[in-house]
């Protein structure tokens, strides 16, 4: 407070509140009381001996719950925050214009409006040109035949021959007449003699044919099909692996192909279609392999091998480090339409004695008996 006879300084309007200081920090907790005095260390005893161990005692029963301890002493109060700033008042204390914020969404659609009322009829269009010509009518029937004139009284005397007239028209056919009755049973004819071999086996889409095989012993006699023994394919049945032949079971067109080890001895090998060699290879290596492929064109019952040509070419081998195979399989039968493929073919008969090395060009060879080129 000024007192009177000292000057005081001229009271302003009291200032705008200053912002809010800033919380204060937590104040320390109270202090804890003071422990009680501790009792003096007695002497250190002896060390005992080991006592034996003790049987190992029961669990012992849950504890009491403990009293609840005492709250401890409340805190000093702490320091008071600083003092915040002091707030500044703009020059106009009216709110300021805030921007406009973006703008919203646009609402959904309205409903569907009713509708209209309908337009006035339009002028009537032009005269389209004129259409084409129609098809032609349907023939009308044929007219009844009209009935014969009355006959012409005939008041002639016998004159000359006269010229022969015009030949009249065809007359009308005439009624179908009963049928007769049937003529008794004749007899029994006699067999009449065996007609020729017909076509070979339909045309059979569906059907499958392969095989592979490989060769078991080495250097096969000539004059006859090399037998592969050891079948490493044959579901169908077609490779007879005793005989070495394989038989086409249908017309049709197939692949054969046979990779053979040639081993100490030349080798000259054919493969034969009916009797005649269609390829034949020469590997005059004593070591090495030979192979060849070709597509054939089979009717049903043809048969198919290989053969060496003599005792002196035959260095076909198979061990257990080397492979000798012989393998084919049916591309695809003939179509249904492919009659000229279907002709009969002669008979071929499985020869007695031995299978002759043929030739590739002329006609067809037949088997010969044993001892024959």
């Amino acid at each position: 407070m000024c007192s009177k006879s000292s000057l005081c300084p001229p009271s302003g309007s009291p200032g705008s509140p200053g912002r809010r200081g800033m919380t204060g920090f937590r104040g320390p907790p109270g202090f804890v009381g003071r422990p009680g005095v501790k009792g003096q260390k007695g002497d250190e005893g002896e060390k005992g001996d080991r006592g034996l161990q003790g049987f190992m005692g029961p669990k012992g029963g849950r504890g009491f719950k403990g009293d609840k301890g005492e709250r401890g002493l409340e805190g000093p109060p702490g320091d008071p925050g600083r003092k915040g700033e002091d707030g500044v008042c703009p020059h106009a204390c009216e709110s300021s214009q805030v921007p406009s914020g973006p703008p919203g969404q646009p609402g959904s659609s309205g409903p569907r409006g009713l509708p209209g009322s309908p337009g006035p009829m339009g002028l009537k269009g032009e005269k389209g040109d004129t259409g084409g010509m129609g098809a032609p009518g349907v023939p009308g029937l044929v007219g009844d035949k009209g009935e014969p004139g009355p006959q012409a009284e005939c008041n002639c005397t016998v004159g000359l021959e006269g010229a022969p007239g015009p030949q009249g028209e065809k007359g009308e056919q005439g009624q179908v007449g009963v049928t007769g009755q049937r003529g008794p049973q004749g007899e029994k004819g006699d067999i009449g003699p065996q007609g020729m071999m017909g076509p070979p086996g339909p045309c059979m889409p569906s059907i499958q044919s392969s095989f592979a095989a490989g060769l078991t012993s080495s250097y096969p006699q000539p004059n006859a099909p090399v037998v592969f023994a050891h079948v490493l394919y044959n579901v169908q049945g077609s490779y007879n692996p005793v005989s070495g032949l394989y038989t086409a079971p249908i017309n049709g067109t197939y692949v054969f192909s046979y990779h053979l080890t040639v081993h100490e001895r030349v080798l000259k090998v054919g493969l034969f279609h009916n009797y005649r060699p269609v390829v034949i290879t020469t590997d005059p290596k004593v070591l090495g392999t030979t192979s060849h492929s070709v597509i054939l064109h089979l009717a049903q019952g043809d048969q198919v091998w290989l053969q060496v040509k003599d005792s002196a070419t035959n260095g076909m081998y198979a061990g257990s480090e080397s492979s000798s195979t012989f393998s084919g399989f049916l591309l695809h039968p003939d179509s249904c339409d492919m009659a000229l493929l279907r002709a009969p073919r002669p008979f071929m008969a499985t020869p007695q004695g031995e299978y002759s090395w043929g030739s590739m060009s002329g006609s067809e060879p037949q088997p010969t008996d044993r001892g024959a080129n």
